[in-house]
């Protein structure tokens, strides 16, 4: 009969030996999970270089570490003789064993036991690569967990990349780590490209870097690298010549300075790093390396010459029209020897005064709304707007000038006119909608000074800009007729993948407004360099513009033909002035010789007739043709011009019948009258108007016994107009100087009376100017011709000393 304690007996084994099962599952399930974990989420989290490779992976320059180390960053592919001199140094068995090789083990203990010290480790590339990852002591513990992690490394990674890893992470002596690194710092060449001599060099120095270290212990590294090429020939890798003519290879003595091909592209890639919070620090760039290495050559060329004149610094780039790749990014002169050139200022990207390369895009703007045609008449008259007073770069007037000759030659004035008329705040915000990031203030701050240098632009943005055009140009007839906002960007330095366009009917600016503006560019010149202008005949058509800041601090040369865009600037990264330093004879010598350096292409930007219409245009004026325009052309201009406004300088007037003098109703029966189209300026236009062009006509006077009152206002006065405020400035005594006072007439011969606030001053004949010097204050100036024609206009002299 069973007792109680029997009873008993089996549920407590069956309770004892289910706590072991369910004991034992917790611990293997607690051990792989341990296992599993036992790898950080990143193996490698020591700061790498910043690294920048030209288009076809060719090193351009590299910067140390944050840590004071040459670690490039992770390369997936590793060098076929690499791998081999690797294997074959530190692990043969490493394409078989799953993270440990117990043969090396057993072998390294024999060696350690019998050496009574540490010989050999056994370690496994794969434990090695544990071990520069955890950068722990080598303990006996550590080496258990070494196995452990070894082990789970082979799980999920495969050999090639445990490989990658080792070669990407391994020591190679002073602050070297890393393959890519260390060929470069030691044999000054990607490591595709060393010999066997040369890498079996290399695959020696990761098993003890601190002791075998180029430049130290020669003989030491020479021994163990032709140690490892008898064992690379023993396993056929390579044959007994080949092992022979590696050892009679130099060891390298010291480490040697890699590349500096495009040193401020690589700090702005560092830059962009930061506040973009780009992946990786390593970058295949668009640069075209022989062609970077060219235009490096010609600035260093020109530098040369231009610090003669104390201009110390220059920046060019080339940029790719249809993708706005950089192909060639030089951001100033690099000679760190020289600490007054201050190298390492990259002007590509600071913002400067753009002086006038801001006009072809107010140009292209006011084509674009219609508000002019692209030879419509500017006036070019001395003009003071709100107290500011521009001019022109070589001082003069020419009355009025076709709006396309006005961009080729530069003029200021007639600028400024276009822009009041275009309104300054539209083209603040269009330079926006372009991609213009520099103009950080509001349109205000700048005024009617933006368009000739008065905000901040770069080099970078501007050649961008000026490439955005050609590409609208480029892609209409592709795109049929339609726009890709997408073509307005900032140019980039990295390569990114086709974007496909989303097409719109209207562009920012259309095909057709730009394709004048080009055709405008070709033709550009400053005055008073006619010559100079003519010594840059090219063999290929190129549009292109210079520019030139207040005080002769930067000058600024863009060119773009339908493939390329040059940029250059010239000047001193300090803001210092230097006389001669204009855009025209500094940047624009560069510029072209940059151009001779590209493919050469005799084709031109097609005509987008698509975007045109003909219409009919007064040859004077450039306006579309009235009923009183005798002499109109039918010509293609921008649709937009269909809107643009019709002649207002083309009157109908009444001649007597010797057709010598005007006449009105009140002197002359209407059917006695000779009616005539006259092309008619503004007395201020006109007074400067016709000493440069011969045909213009004046309008004939009037007949004396005609009554004055329906006569239109012959006399006009220049400078100052009403409400001005001026200063009369001190000559070089002390004393105060003189305002000079300029007034046109039509008539010729005729005497101008001048009275300032009511008081008589004198007379003018032909030639009407009168210095004035009127005391601080409110003044009234009036002048009255021999015919009693009258005008008035109030100013404000400034009192300085207030």
């Amino acid at each position: 009969m069973p007792t109680i304690s029997n009873l008993f007996k089996k549920p407590v084994r069956l309770f004892f030996s289910s706590k072991k099962r369910i004991a034992g599952t917790a611990f293997l399930l607690t051990s792989l999970l341990l296992f599993w974990f036992c790898l950080p989420e990143h193996l490698f989290r020591s700061p790498t270089s910043f690294v920048i490779d030209d288009s076809k992976g060719q090193l351009l320059g590299a910067s140390i570490a944050s840590d004071g180390q040459w670690r490039f960053p992770y390369n997936p592919k590793v060098p076929a003789k690499f791998k081999a001199c690797i294997i074959a140094f530190e692990d043969q068995r490493f394409e078989y064993h799953t993270g440990v090789d117990p043969l090396a083990l057993v072998r390294a203990i024999k060696q350690d036991v019998k050496a009574r010290h540490v010989v050999s480790g056994g370690s496994t590339l794969t434990m090695q690569v544990i071990r520069l990852a955890t950068h722990k002591d080598r303990t006996v513990w550590q080496k258990m967990v070494e196995i452990f992690r070894a082990m789970r490394l082979e799980l999920t990674y495969s050999k090639a990349e445990i490989l990658a890893l080792y070669t990407s992470n391994a020591p190679f002596g002073s602050n070297v780590v890393g393959l890519d690194a260390a060929s470069w710092r030691y044999f000054g060449r990607s490591s595709d490209k060393l010999s066997w001599g040369e890498m079996a060099a290399l695959a020696v120095l990761p098993n003890s870097p601190s002791l075998v270290h180029p430049g130290k212990n020669r003989l030491i590294l020479i021994r163990k690298r032709n140690h490892l090429l008898d064992k690379l020939c023993k396993l056929k890798v390579i044959d007994a010549t080949t092992a022979m003519l590696a050892k009679d290879e130099p060891v390298p003595e010291k480490p040697m300075s890699l590349p500096q091909a495009a040193p401020h592209l690589l700090d702005r890639f560092k830059n962009d790093h930061v506040y973009k919070a780009q992946n990786g620090t390593r970058i295949t760039s668009t640069i075209n390396s022989v062609l970077q290495q060219n235009v490096t050559d010609i600035l260093d060329r020109h530098h040369q010459v231009l610090k003669a004149n104390d201009i110390r610094n220059a920046a060019a780039i080339v940029l790719d029209v249809e993708t706005g790749e950089t192909l060639a990014y030089i951001g100033n002169i690099f000679h760190t020897d020289q600490p007054e050139l201050e190298s390492n200022v990259d002007v590509i990207g600071a913002p400067r005064s753009p002086g006038s390369t801001l006009k072809p895009l107010l140009y292209a703007a006011m084509l674009h709304d219609g508000l002019i045609l692209p030879n419509s008449i500017i006036p070019d008259i001395p003009t003071q707007i709100a107290g500011y007073h521009p001019e022109n770069f070589d001082l003069g007037y020419d009355g009025a000038v076709p709006a396309s000759k006005a961009l080729a030659r530069s003029l200021n004035i007639p600028a400024v006119r276009m822009l009041q008329q275009y309104k300054y705040e539209r083209f603040h915000a269009l330079l926006r909608a372009a991609g213009i990031t520099t103009l950080k203030q509001p349109a205000d701050f700048y005024g009617l000074s933006l368009i000739l240098g008065g905000g901040e632009n770069n080099l970078w943005e501007l050649s961008g800009a000026y490439a955005d055009m050609a590409r609208v140009l480029n892609h209409y007839r592709r795109y049929g007729g339609l726009y890709d906002r997408a073509d307005f960007h900032n140019p980039r330095y990295i390569k990114t993948g086709q974007v496909k366009p989303i097409l719109e009917k209207g562009g920012l600016l259309d095909a057709a407004s730009i394709y004048y503006t080009l055709q405008a560019m070709e033709e550009v010149m400053r005055p008073g360099d006619e010559l100079l202008w003519q010594q840059f005949s090219s063999s290929q058509r190129i549009a292109w513009k210079t520019g030139t800041s207040f005080g002769f601090r930067d000058g600024w040369a863009i060119g773009i033909t339908p493939r390329y865009v040059v940029g250059v600037w010239v000047g001193n990264t300090n803001g210092e002035g230097r006389p001669g330093l204009i855009g025209v004879s500094t940047s624009a010598p560069i510029m072209f010789e940059i151009f001779r350096q590209l493919p050469v292409s005799k084709d031109w930007f097609d005509m987008p007739i698509g975007e045109m219409a003909r219409i009919a245009v007064c040859k004077e004026s450039g306006y579309r043709a009235s009923e009183n325009c005798e002499h109109a052309d039918t010509i293609w201009v921008p649709k937009s011009g269909l809107k643009a406004p019709v002649c207002p300088f083309h009157q109908l007037i009444h001649l007597d019948a010797s057709r010598k003098w005007q006449v009105t109703s009140d002197c002359e029966p209407p059917l006695n009258m000779v009616h005539q189209p006259w092309f008619v300026l503004p007395p201020s236009m006109e007074y400067y108007y016709r000493s440069k062009n011969y045909q213009y006509k004046q309008l004939p006077p009037f007949r004396a016994d005609c009554s004055l009152m329906r006569q239109q206002r012959p006399m006009e006065l220049i400078y100052p107009k009403d409400g001005a405020k001026v200063y009369v400035p001190l000559e070089a005594d002390g004393t105060r100087g003189r305002m000079i006072c300029t007034a046109a007439h039509r008539q010729s011969g005729i005497k101008v009376f001048w009275h300032l606030d009511d008081r008589y001053l004198g007379e003018t004949i032909d030639y009407h100017q009168f210095a004035l010097n009127p005391p601080p204050g409110k003044h009234k100036l009036t002048l009255v011709d021999a015919n009693g024609s009258r005008v008035q206009i109030w100013f404000t002299a400034l009192d300085k000393s207030r």
